[in-house]
């Protein structure tokens, strides 16, 4: 019985919870971005839906050098070194997005995995080391994360093509 103790111990010490949506969720410091700062016209919207999720959805657009969406999400800062993966429990719709971290709200550049979506639910996995630096979509000649910190992380959507886009989200964990 003390090895359950131990293992349960070790299990709730090795994870933190960043977000886990339901019908309650205060989503205020969930805020969108789009090209719109740089004269684009893409629309991204979030909201909690019926089921409870975080849903991160809209259109994005070519148009006026156009062709992303973003929705982040800011918090104190959250000291990250004992861990070394992020998971994303997620229900796309079959498109490519990115997963985003800062170390420091104020960095210009963030830390970028890039991963595929089913129609299903599904539990993404993403080792830190595995991030890489990236400014405007340019990789940046840097080291990948190290997960030290963060202070931010956000979903991307820019596959270079005009698309309606649709992910719903249900947690994000440190591992």
């Amino acid at each position: 019985m003390n090895q359950l103790y131990t293992l349960i111990f070790l299990i709730i010490q090795t994870t933190m919870t960043l977000f886990n949506f339901n019908s309650e969720s205060n989503i205020s410091k969930w805020n969108i971005i789009d090209d719109g700062v740089m004269g684009g016209r893409s629309q991204g919207h979030f909201k909690i839906n019926d089921a409870g999720n975080g849903l991160f959805y809209g259109d994005v657009s070519l148009e006026n050098n156009g062709g992303f969406s973003m929705v982040q999400y800011r918090f104190d800062t959250i000291e990250a070194k004992n861990y070394s993966k992020v998971y994303i429990k997620v229900k796309g719709d079959g498109k490519t997005y990115q997963f985003r971290i800062k170390e420091n709200e104020s960095d210009y550049y963030s830390f970028v995995a890039t991963f595929e979506t089913t129609k299903a639910w599904e539990t993404i996995e993403i080792p830190f080391n595995t991030m890489y630096p990236a400014f405007r979509g340019k990789k940046l000649d840097a080291a990948n994360y190290t997960g030290k910190q963060m202070e931010m992380i956000a979903f991307l959507i820019g596959n270079k093509k005009a698309e309606s886009f649709n992910l719903e989200i249900e947690s994000i964990i440190l591992k």
